[in-house]
């Protein structure tokens, strides 16, 4: 899949796009050319050699404060998705095989979780366990999960009244076995789909909550941070929102553009990707000329 990817103009593009993202939340810290919670006297500075980016309304440098809220924005994104993923993807291919009442009891659970808006519920987390990123994180994931779990149900259904499974089953294959070596193949390209699609969903919930100050305790940088104080100041910096806005906007667009990608080369799709290149290489082959003949016994 990852090959079918990467062969894909949009599908390298995407991963390109979050390969710098990766590098700036591992790597963003340490390449900050200041101490990003520094202060000065040059407030609202313009950008100059000393402060690529200028500086905020405490004289902090904006660049600095950039890339060192990189890493908690991409932590936190990455957090929703996998929590999700863990809480809605193992009981939607189990629902499938546990039997009727396991099934009732996980879609009920995933009909409460839809119901229930996710930025608010955080907000009331927030306020019970105190402002922290971690559980706003973990609780906004479990609040995504069902996402997963319809999806994962879904690609189940699709393969679990298939021949070969009820032939497993019915020789003495455990419900492991039968999802490891038949089931988890289907279900990989859809949860892959909802995986990246997620991710992105994940750096929205985050800007979101930091732009409300909610998750970091201040003066810890973030993107969604630096959006809402520079928003602030418009009028000394009407330029300044747009590199935090860009940020967050061009990892959203990867994550869905990703998500394309994967939906385009997998299942059905994939295949039919693979038969037209496969045609189109033979249809080429085809269309080459023979190469000549060489000369043989020094005949001019």
């Amino acid at each position: 899949m990852v090959r079918r990817v990467l062969a894909l103009t949009s599908g390298r593009i995407a991963v390109a796009v979050l390969v710098a993202v990766a590098l700036l939340a591992l790597l963003g810290p340490l390449l900050a050319p200041q101490n990003p919670l520094a202060t000065s006297d040059h407030t609202l500075a313009a950008a100059s050699g000393a402060h690529w980016l200028g500086t905020d309304y405490l004289g902090r440098d904006v660049l600095s404060r950039l890339l060192d809220g990189s890493r908690v924005s991409v932590l936190g994104a990455l957090e929703v998705a996998l929590t999700a993923l863990a809480i809605g993807a193992v009981p939607g291919i189990l629902s499938v095989h546990l039997g009727r009442a396991f099934e009732w009891i996980t879609l009920r659970l995933a009909d409460t979780l839809v119901a229930l808006p996710f930025l608010l519920f955080a907000v009331a987390v927030i306020a019970l366990l105190g402002n922290g990123l971690t559980q706003a994180m973990l609780v906004t994931g479990a609040l995504v999960s069902p996402l997963f779990y319809r999806v994962a149900r879904a690609a189940t259904l699709s393969v679990a009244r298939s021949p070969y499974v009820e032939a497993a089953l019915i020789s003495g294959a455990s419900i492991g076995w039968v999802v490891r070596r038949h089931v988890w193949a289907k279900v990989l390209p859809p949860i892959a789909v909802a995986l990246a699609q997620t991710i992105g969903v994940g750096f929205v919930i985050v800007s979101s909550l930091t732009f409300l100050g909610i998750g970091v305790q201040p003066p810890a940088p973030t993107w969604g941070g630096l959006l809402a104080s520079d928003l602030g100041y418009l009028s000394h910096q009407p330029w300044a929102p747009a590199v935090p806005a860009l940020l967050i906007m061009v990892t959203v667009w990867a994550c869905n553009l990703l998500a394309d990608a994967i939906r385009d080369v997998s299942g059905e799709a994939g295949r039919a990707l693979v038969n037209r290149r496969k045609a189109r290489a033979n249809r080429r082959r085809d269309a080459d000329p023979a190469p000549a003949p060489a000369p043989v016994g020094g005949v001019r």
